[in-house]
């Protein structure tokens, strides 16, 4: 098809390298025993496969390096619970703490405090407003991603005339927010696409099919839907579904998890941008052991992101997500 060999150019194009910020950070706060074996991995929401595949990966690098790493995550992406989470680890006395921030404002206290007690703290996917605690922080290059997925399903629909939607997490997630943002930045970019405002869904797939089955009805000339995380993908392909307009109204996802490569296989989504959770994680615990033995890390690293067709998924299989280690 003329649109699948668009896409592909598209993302063969767009795939951007991984790429640090040039910035050598610190070796965090209080006094950190340079000899503690003892690390803890705090995702954003456990089972979610993104963050099942960071811990996969942290945990091979923390058993080869000669670490115990000890995961913990909110039952839901939730800043309440996981600062109670990050509360009973820091009381252990980690090495470091890797941490996925649920708020980028909320966790500043408890991670400000962890770091005077001598805890180096981590960011991976995820990153607090206040770039002063973190001795690093790893993420995706969410922006460029957004825009990646704009530019993807602008080609999608090609030359046709019609309302975008996009569908974002929780105001003040860090990731979904720059996401969102460059996707809305790109998508200016094509007169034929009108934006509707930006919906949020509370990161429940549930809600994100609830908004687009009413988005639907309100606009019937839809013709894209652009998903910025794993739930609110699967969330718009089940609405999509339902009406009978799978493949009718494209559909560009984030991330790669089990039940979105089969979606993406069987024609109920057009198109993934994928992340390298993976590198994410195993990086992150790296970092971690650099900043405990007090050597300097670099501040900030953008990983790459993948553009995933139809066409092109089996050769990039190695990028699909995992729901258990």
């Amino acid at each position: 098809m003329r649109t699948r060999k668009t896409v592909l150019a598209v993302g063969a194009a767009l795939l951007l390298a991984g790429c640090g910020t040039g910035q050598i950070g610190d070796t965090g706060g209080g006094q950190t025993d340079p000899n503690n074996k003892n690390l803890a991995l705090i995702t954003g929401m456990r089972g979610e496969p993104f963050y099942v595949s960071i811990e996969c990966a942290a945990q091979e690098a923390a058993a080869s390096a000669g670490y115990q790493l000890n995961v913990q995550a909110p039952e839901k992406f939730e800043q309440a619970e996981q600062s109670q989470i990050l509360g009973g680890i820091v009381s252990t006395k980690p090495g470091a703490v890797i941490i996925a921030p649920t708020d980028d404002k909320a966790l500043a206290a408890p991670l400000q405090q962890a770091k005077a007690n001598g805890v180096q703290v981590v960011e991976v996917d995820t990153a607090l407003e206040d770039r002063s605690i973190a001795v690093t922080s790893l993420s995706s290059d969410n922006y460029a991603g957004g825009s990646v997925a704009a530019q993807t399903l602008a080609q999608l629909v090609g030359d046709k005339q019609g309302s975008v939607l996009a569908l974002n997490t929780k105001a003040g997630t860090s990731t979904t927010d720059e996401r969102a943002k460059g996707f809305e930045d790109e998508i200016a970019k094509h007169p034929n696409l009108k934006l509707l405002p930006t919906q949020y869904t509370e990161n429940e797939p549930a809600t994100a099919a609830q908004i687009v089955s009413a988005t639907l009805a309100a606009n019937p000339d839809l013709v894209g839907v652009f998903g910025t995380n794993l739930n609110t993908g699967e969330g718009a392909a089940t609405a999509l579904s339902n009406a009978g307009k799978s493949g009718q109204v494209q559909l560009v996802g984030f991330d790669a998890s089990p039940k979105q490569v089969e979606d993406l296989r069987n024609g109920r989504v057009q198109a993934l941008i994928a992340q390298n959770p993976g590198k994410i994680g195993q990086e992150g615990v790296q970092r971690a052991i650099a900043a405990i033995k007090g050597e300097p890390v670099e501040r900030g690293t953008k990983t790459e992101m993948i553009a995933i067709t139809r066409d092109n998924m089996d050769q990039r299989s190695q990028y699909f997500y995992k729901s258990q280690c």
